[in-house]
């Protein structure tokens, strides 16, 4: 049995609007409060950073939310709007990546070749590891669907458009994307953080490679690679940002045209190799399950938009003072500026009939307000300066983790092979990315 999700216009239960932004200002509070632990391993260590605390929180109230007392009891509407809210919500962080983005552009303009050339990362790393591992473990042409990209919203309608969503490619895209949805915020800031702690790569070729295009799973390396050099955190987002627009911009059309046909050619070429002799492993994504409960999914309207970039603003603005001790009166500028520039961003989509993703127009309008040759351009980056983006990451995944628990029923069905090579594609894009930026970044 499973829980149905439908896209749905019925009317907003307010109960459960204040239920979650309340959750949400107490956990990313509580989440500030209790601070980064480093923990050593060996070689390397890896520091859980506020930010986890925040998604684990969360999945714990979602997942205990039947026996919890009526306030803290966090049911699947209240998931779901928590995802809605999260979409939304992002789009803060976006807009604070690029205002740092537009005070740098000269520097960034300098160095555009190993900003271009990393997303080769993107395209070819999830393959490189992924496609190898899933083979070897008997998964055969969901391989190709779990392997092409880190599995967001644009690889579900590449393959779904290709092959169909019940086809074996399609169940690996939709494994990758419940997955991703579920873990690999954490699986990513916890593999970001071990790899800086190696000192093997450079801070700002590990902040390229955290530019995935998926905005958590963003927030989470920046967070983990940042954390370890304070000193060069600002520069750390900065890459980062104009890493993800590339690959936000880009990556869709270089996934549909050289990914996706390079993980079917690499299929052919490695499966008579490494799976010939594997048996096959059948994946499981639930699509067959009988509903047992309907779910609409909430549709946001401007309005509600609105409400959730304050109501994200404020959650901000008590992260920023519990966890960096920012006064909120000093960082509340910032934090207007920037639910401004959200609001512009989101309005010119709109406008333009949604041709480019709302995150492009957000990170334009930001860039603009912050480039050197813009009047008040140092103003505006001196207010919102004084908003930590550390204080960003906690109040986004925050809203992560309230969304996470409705997952659980599903990715207990996928199967512990189809997670591991899940894990792994998203792993090959960080690492093959950071890798490619390496060699850049004397020139940095």
């Amino acid at each position: 049995m499973r829980t149905d999700v439908q896209p749905g216009k019925s009317p907003m239960n307010w109960g459960v609007v204040v239920q979650v932004f309340a959750l949400a200002l107490v956990i990313a509070a509580l989440s500030e409060w209790l601070g980064p632990l480093p923990i050593e391993l060996g070689i390397g260590k890896v520091v859980l950073l506020p930010m986890i605390w925040a998604l684990l929180i969360g999945l714990v109230l979602g997942l205990l939310s039947k026996r919890l007392p009526g306030p803290a009891k966090l049911d699947l509407r209240g998931q779901h709007f928590a995802a809605a809210v999260l979409s939304c919500a992002l789009f803060l962080f976006i807009a604070k990546l690029g205002l740092l983005v537009g005070g740098s552009l000269p520097q960034l303009s300098k160095v555009g070749w190993a900003l271009a050339l990393q997303e080769l990362g993107n395209l070819v790393g999830c393959i490189l590891l992924g496609m190898p591992v899933a083979l070897l473990l008997g998964i055969k042409r969901e391989a190709i669907g779990a392997t092409f990209s880190i599995g967001r919203e644009p690889g579900l309608a590449i393959v779904g458009e290709r092959f169909g969503m019940n086809s074996p490619e399609g169940r690996g895209v939709l494994a990758e994307y419940i997955t991703g949805t579920l873990i690999g915020a954490i699986f990513i800031s916890i593999l970001a953080g071990f790899v800086t702690s190696l000192n093997i790569f450079h801070p700002y070729a590990l902040a390229m490679g955290a530019g995935v295009g998926s905005g958590s799973m963003t927030a989470a390396a920046v967070g983990a690679v940042a954390a370890q050099h304070p000193e060069m955190a600002d520069q750390i987002a900065t890459y980062a940002a104009a890493a993800n627009l590339i690959a936000t911009t880009l990556g869709t059309y270089l996934t549909l045209f050289i990914s996706l046909p390079l993980a079917v050619r690499a299929y052919r070429w490695l499966e008579p190799l490494l799976g010939r002799n594997r048996k096959a492993v059948s994946i499981d994504d639930g699509s067959v399950a009988q509903p047992s409960e309907v779910v609409h999914t909430p549709v946001l309207n401007l309005g509600m938009r609105l409400l959730s970039w304050v109501m994200g603003g404020a959650t901000v603005l008590v992260a920023n003072r519990i966890g960096h001790g920012v006064p909120m009166l000093d960082a509340l500028p910032g934090v207007a500026i920037i639910i401004g520039v959200v609001l512009v961003g989101d309005l010119v989509y709109l406008a333009t009939q949604r041709k480019l993703p709302a995150v492009c127009w957000i990170s334009f309008v930001a860039m603009a307000m912050t480039f050197p040759s813009t009047p008040y351009a140092a103003e505006v980056a001196a207010l919102t300066g004084k908003v930590n983006f550390f204080a960003m990451i906690t109040t986004m995944l925050t809203f992560a983790g309230l969304a996470l628990a409705k997952d659980i029923p599903a990715f207990r069905r996928l199967g512990w092979r189809i997670v591991v090579v899940s894990l792994m594609a998203n792993a090959g894009v960080f690492l093959a990315a950071a890798a490619i930026a390496q060699f850049f970044v004397g020139s940095l």
